[in-house]
């Protein structure tokens, strides 16, 4: 049955319309949605663009100033989308590359120019939080917990565990970006730059599962964009299909295999994938290195506690999605 008119002025009424905004180490992203009382999101816009505002801060500890511009450049499209869509308030939230920068007042002043909101500098942790809220709100109706959600963005991945709430969360300063800069400078990478990247990751596991216990996982869920594209190469898109690769299950081997055929591509084989963004090509080698390592030390310590884990899910929904659901 339709609703009546007043029926629909009603459930509209309940709702409030927000825009989320994440700038992370290598993209910044923007979803402009409809959240209701129940946290339920109707999305109306969701963008992405690669503006590497992590680039070099590995090595110098501050924001270059192209990489600045390009961001602000960037922010200052989204602010017109933003008006044009009329939310009601909206929040941007900084993370991996920006909590390492030692110039983040200039990030902050050209944020504020752009947008005329203040950037949140948020912690690893509740940028865990946030990625889980928005992962497990989609996938907890076809897939049953305890959840670990992997958020492997270009300068952290953050892995929180839980059921119906985050129980235990990590943030681990390894990502796409990160370990690129570090380690994998030549095309492809030599076996001794993905050893030395692998070792990172290694450490990096070993410190996060004294804090996480990965081996109560029963739904691995992998976000971002390096796993959504990996996800799209799995399946053979020849460009990308953001509702193809949502909720995707892929077995482990399958996710393996991926990983292992894009980090021996060069980077001119990974530009000619129709699918993948340009500003992603460079980095996403790394990115496939976490993944699978990731996947591989959650598989053999699930199969150390007595389970099995025999597939993993990809989600678009994610630290945005969190962050919407935060301003209801």
């Amino acid at each position: 049955m339709r609703p009546f008119p007043s029926d629909a002025l009603t459930a509209a009424s309940r709702s409030r319309r927000v825009a989320a905004l994440d700038c992370g180490t290598n993209s910044l992203r923007l979803l402009v949605a409809d959240v209701a009382a129940d946290g339920t999101l109707s999305e109306v816009e969701r963008r992405t663009t690669i503006v590497r505002l992590g680039q070099g801060v590995d090595r110098t500890g501050e924001l270059a100033p192209d990489a600045l511009e390009r961001t602000f450049a960037v922010t200052r499209e989204y602010a017109q989308v933003v008006a044009a869509t009329g939310a009601q308030d909206v929040r941007f939230v900084a993370t991996s590359a920006t909590r390492d920068a030692r110039n983040r007042d200039v990030f902050f002043a050209g944020i504020r120019d752009a947008i005329g909101v203040e950037a949140e500098v948020i912690s690893g942790d509740e940028e865990a939080q946030l990625s889980f809220r928005g992962a497990t709100g989609a996938v907890s109706a076809t897939h049953p917990g305890p959840y670990l959600v992997v958020d492997l963005g270009g300068g952290s991945t953050e892995l929180v565990l839980g059921e119906r709430a985050p129980e235990a969360a990590v943030s681990m300063d390894v990502g796409s970006v990160r370990l690129t800069e570090r380690h994998l400078h030549s095309d492809p990478p030599t076996p001794a730059e993905v050893a030395a990247a692998r070792a990172d990751v290694h450490a990096a596991l070993d410190a996060a599962a004294a804090v996480v216990p990965l081996g109560r996982t029963t739904t691995l869920v992998g976000l971002a964009g390096s796993v959504t594209s990996l996800t799209a190469y799995a399946l053979g898109l020849r460009v990308y299909d953001r509702d193809a690769v949502d909720g995707t299950v892929l077995s482990v081997d399958d996710v393996l295999g991926a990983c292992d055929r894009m980090l021996a591509m060069s980077r001119a084989e990974r530009l000619a994938l129709g699918f993948l963004q340009p500003g992603r090509a460079d980095v996403l080698g790394a990115g496939a290195i976490v993944w699978a390592e990731v996947v591989r030390r959650v598989r053999d310590d699930v199969a150390a506690a007595g389970g099995a884990l025999t597939h993993a899910v990809t989600s678009e929904h994610d630290i945005l999605d969190g962050i919407a659901r935060s301003m209801r």
